[in-house]
């Protein structure tokens, strides 16, 4: 039977199904552009075209699958957006999900991965949630922008700390749960890099590994708002959902470290350092 990676296009997917296929497992990789799926992995995969707006393309993707990664697009804001294909995995009797959630969203009901999760519980579809800190590659992807052009990590995350991880890693995890789904069945795996970072020390091995000066400046959620949604041209609800996860992160939720990658993969999750030096054309 195959696995169906959802968001193959995205950040975490292509990691997923590469480590998937190392693993030596069939993959179906389910997006919105099928061309671009064969150019990305050519011909060890099975396209296939997955619209969560469009009920029509979920049969053709779920076909003789038995295991999903799921992830929810970030234009789709509300919980209810994924119950339709929630509801199909359940007819098809997938024997696993593993669904890309967020640390801590168990004891915080802001962001919709925390309703998503109760409603897979709710309707019996076995799960292998993975709830990630921080991924590395939001600084290396969308707040790069600032980084390279005006030497400067634009984040509202005041003095708090963060236990970023690299996607790499997340996708490593998440193919380790659907390569045994009996063993993870009805699991949850809060997931992290090894140390807990403030972005003063962020900036400080970005100047490091760059030979540029960058500072950290502490923005207000207003003034980030008004930047992202204008200067940035970023849609609103996606900034809206950045500020209420950088919000938390304020609270102190985004800190914590756990050796729960270790357990999985009896391997060390990559540091800050690593990941920036392996990608520094990313912020110059």
């Amino acid at each position: 039977m195959k696995i169906l990676v959802t968001g193959a296009l995205g950040n975490v997917g292509k990691y997923v199904i590469s480590a998937l296929i190392k693993k030596g497992e069939q993959v179906v990789a389910g997006d919105i552009d099928i061309i671009k799926i064969h150019k990305l992995f050519g011909d060890e995969v099975e396209a296939a075209n997955l619209d969560f707006t469009d009920e029509k393309t979920f049969v053709q993707a779920l076909k003789g699958v038995d295991r999903v990664f799921l992830m929810r697009p970030p234009h789709l804001g509300k919980p209810e957006d994924l119950h339709p294909f929630i509801d199909a995995m359940k007819s098809h009797n997938i024997k696993l999900v593993s669904f890309l959630s967020l640390m801590g969203v168990e004891k915080n009901t802001i962001p919709p991965h925390h309703k998503i999760e109760k409603y897979i519980e709710q309707i019996g579809v076995p799960y292998a949630h993975i709830r990630p800190g921080f991924f590395m590659q939001n600084i290396s992807g969308i707040h790069s922008v600032e980084i390279k052009e005006k030497n400067e990590i634009f984040i509202p995350a005041g003095n708090s700390k963060t236990s970023f991880i690299d996607a790499a890693d997340i996708g490593l995890s998440i193919a380790t749960l659907l390569h045994e789904p009996v063993k993870y069945k009805n699991t949850a795996h809060t997931i992290t890099g090894p140390e807990s970072l403030d972005y003063d020390q962020i900036a400080a091995i970005l100047s490091e590994v760059t030979g540029k000066k960058i500072a950290y400046r502490k923005p207000g959620f207003f003034k980030y708002r008004s930047y992202y949604i204008k200067k940035r041209g970023l849609d609103k609800k996606y900034v809206n959902i950045t500020v209420a996860l950088y919000f938390m992160t304020r609270m102190g939720t985004a800190k914590r470290v756990t050796d729960e990658f270790y357990k999985l993969t009896g391997k060390k999750p990559r540091t800050f350092l690593e990941f920036a030096s392996e990608n520094v054309n990313c912020f110059v």
